[in-house]
């Protein structure tokens, strides 16, 4: 995610001379600096007194450390943290109460700068800073904000975890177009790039899915048959209850990362 952000803030125009990372692993630093020629660094040294802002791109087991490492350092930087079921409460008291803090949860679309970020700002953050949060993000996809922190699990089980549920669709279509005797070339072409149309269409209408639907299902036609079957086996319902409980895995993710940190 950290390497897709660096990529998307380059083709917006940024510099890389103003990008520096920080990665303790010597490969992975090595493949940044020749893929972005961006300048890496194997811990964080004075530079990062002025930064204007700090991304804090690893895995959530590891933020701790890494936040008490920065609470020598941070004074007016703004903090954006990626690190998924990290609270920014948390996070602020690793940091000894600094409240100039953004979370942030995108998804792995952003890979391709096609994902979506959710951003929730602590009440100190002034907007400048939350502007600049939203640019960053904005590099890799698209951003909404959420004005309560609790949110976040919510978007965490629907565009978090998201890409999961569209690929295992896509995985099913896959296989019944096989079973119904296409090559497996063609049904991989055909499943990606009917759920490709369909999203975009979806995405380019003022119309609800339901309407959409609707209008691809003819009376006794296939379409129908297909959906009768869906429907029949409470799919839908199905869908909504993983969902929900994907919510539910965050918020006791979300306590159990906190809990590591207390101090």
């Amino acid at each position: 995610m950290a390497g897709a952000l660096i990529g998307g803030l380059l083709q917006q125009g940024y510099a890389a001379a103003d990008i520096s990372v920080v990665e303790v692993d010597a490969a992975a630093r090595e493949r940044l600096a020749a893929r972005f020629a961006v300048s890496t660094r194997e811990t964080a040294g004075p530079e990062t007194t002025g930064s204007q802002v700090i991304l804090l791109a690893v895995k959530p087991q590891q933020l701790r450390a890494v936040a008490e490492g920065l609470r020598p350092v941070v004074g007016s930087q703004l903090l954006i943290s990626i690190a998924a079921g990290i609270r920014t409460e948390d996070l602020s008291r690793w940091l000894g109460g600094y409240g100039r803090i953004v979370r942030v949860m995108p998804n792995t679309p952003a890979l391709v700068l096609a994902g979506v970020s959710a951003l929730y700002a602590m009440p100190s953050v002034p907007a400048e800073a939350r502007e600049a949060a939203q640019s960053i993000l904005a590099a890799v996809g698209s951003t909404l904000w959420v004005e309560r922190e609790e949110l976040m699990d919510a978007v965490t089980a629907v565009s978090g975890s998201g890409p999961a549920y569209v690929f295992y669709f896509i995985e099913a279509l896959e296989q019944a177009a096989r079973e119904l005797g296409l090559p497996p070339a063609d049904a991989r072409r055909l499943s990606l790039d009917t759920f490709l149309g369909a999203a975009r269409l979806a995405h380019d209408s003022n119309e609800d899915p339901a309407v959409l639907r609707a209008r691809v299902t003819s009376k006794g036609g296939t379409t129908e048959r297909a959906l009768h079957s869906m429907e029949s086996s409470g799919l839908q319902h199905l869908i909504v209850a993983a969902v929900l409980e994907a919510a539910e895995r965050s918020r006791e993710l979300g306590d159990e990362l906190g809990q590591g940190g207390q101090a």
